[in-house]
């Protein structure tokens, strides 16, 4: 039985000799018809004359024509082996599949157009994502507005907590940096945002006003989605006339609000709430006069002075240098936030939104006081010793001239007693 096996080889083999067809080898790709397909393997007759298998993680089948094959249809593989353990060639669509995804990638980036990657992992910089099992990473920069994770407080554990919940979606992105010697690839969702918005804006110009829903808040301000999800942003300072220390105290996600586009930057819109309110700075120099003393609750206490609530709308700052304390005292120790005082107007400046106080009254404190006493002693001092310095300088003088009137005296003595002799 054997002798007829190894006679039947040989027989194969001249066959094959006969009509020059070649043998495939390792790393050759090879195209063949698909005989018959499951999710475990696929199996190919190749040329008609050599069977195929490909099998387990050489399947690759997240590239579309890989996927949903049937018999009939014609397809590519990479040879991994001349022959297995059945005698069939070990075929591989993972190794064509990459080198198909790596000519995709190359070709989006030259054309500037979009990939779909799936997220798989997160960390504190981004989402590690994947294109047909090619890795690559899309920063937290480089996510649209929508995604990216606003947290108020800038808690990092929060902010990897966003992240991790896209693990398993899809996102559309486009290749902004391709290196396949380093094998690095970052993707932006960001540009495909983009993209998508100018159209959208090209209908907006600055002073426009718009109706919109707050979809975020940070520290510095709040975002607001209008007309077709385009995102704006109203900064802290844009929100109302007066101070804000945080605009969770003013509002929450989910709330509508009015607003003016006051900036256009490319895609990034930059709106303003207050715009449309009326400036309370226009009637403030009717309602307070330099001079006057009024009533204010201290909403911050800084190194430089007090911030101080007039009323709901104008807020003055009671400079450090108005506040009468002595060196040694710390402003933190002598005022606290929500302290009503009484201060007086000393400067007001309605078209910069700007009015001055100082503590109202004979505020001098106990160390003030005694610095001033300190002053006045050294002073009396310093004068003191001045005198005992003047006076130091004039003994001599007057010594002197007690000197000169002796020894003129003692002249006159003598000559006197001459006259006498001669006479």
């Amino acid at each position: 039985m054997e002798d007829k096996n190894q006679e039947l080889s040989g027989e194969f083999a001249k066959l094959l000799e006969q009509d020059n067809i070649k043998i495939p080898q390792v790393g050759d790709i090879v195209k063949g018809r698909v005989v018959a397909a499951s999710k475990s393997e696929v199996k190919l007759d190749v040329d008609g004359i050599l069977m195929g298998i490909i099998r387990g993680p050489e399947l690759y089948n997240e590239v579309e024509e890989f996927a949903n094959l049937k018999p009939g249809d014609e397809i590519e593989a990479a040879v991994i082996s001349a022959e297995n353990e059945n005698g069939e060639l070990e075929l591989s669509f993972r190794l064509v599949g990459q080198e198909k995804a790596w000519n995709k990638l190359r070709q989006a980036l030259k054309d500037k157009s979009t990939v779909k990657v799936k997220i798989v992992d997160a960390n504190k910089g981004g989402l590690l994502s994947r294109y047909c099992q090619i890795d690559g990473f899309l920063p937290v920069s480089q996510l649209a507005p929508d995604n990216y994770p606003r947290i108020s407080g800038g808690d990092k554990s929060k902010i990897l907590e966003k992240l991790k919940s896209f693990v398993g979606s899809e996102f559309e992105v486009t290749i902004i940096t391709l290196s396949e010697e380093d094998n690095k690839i970052i993707f932006s969702e960001k540009d495909v945002w983009n993209k998508r918005q100018k159209p959208a804006l090209d209908k907006y110009t600055i002073g426009m006003p718009v109706d919109g829903r707050i979809t975020a808040i940070t520290n510095f301000g709040v975002f607001v989605s209008f007309g077709e999800n385009i995102e704006g942003l109203i900064h802290i300072s844009e929100l109302a006339w007066q101070r804000i220390d945080s605009p969770s105290e003013m509002y929450k996600v989910g709330d509508k609000i009015k607003a003016e586009i006051i900036s256009i930057d490319g895609t990034k819109v930059f709106l303003s709430a207050k715009k449309l309110l009326k400036d309370p700075w226009l009637e403030a120099s009717a309602k307070y006069k330099i001079g006057q003393v009024v009533s204010g609750i201290i909403l911050k206490v800084n190194p430089f002075g007090l911030f101080v609530k007039l009323d709901d709308e104008i807020h003055g700052l009671a400079h450090v240098s108005q506040l009468n304390f002595g060196a040694a005292e710390k402003i933190t120790d002598l005022f606290q936030p929500n302290e009503v005082k009484d201060f007086e107007v000393v400067s007001i400046s309605p078209s910069e939104h700007r009015l001055g106080l100082k503590l109202a009254g004979d505020k001098t404190t106990k160390s003030a006081k005694a610095k001033s006493a300190e002053v006045a002693d050294e002073a009396k001092a310093e004068e003191t010793e001045a005198v005992k310095t003047e006076t130091a300088k004039e003994k001599p003088a007057k010594a002197k001239k007690t000197e000169s009137a002796e020894v003129g005296e003692e002249k006159k003595e003598k000559k006197a007693k001459t006259v006498k002799k001669t006479k």
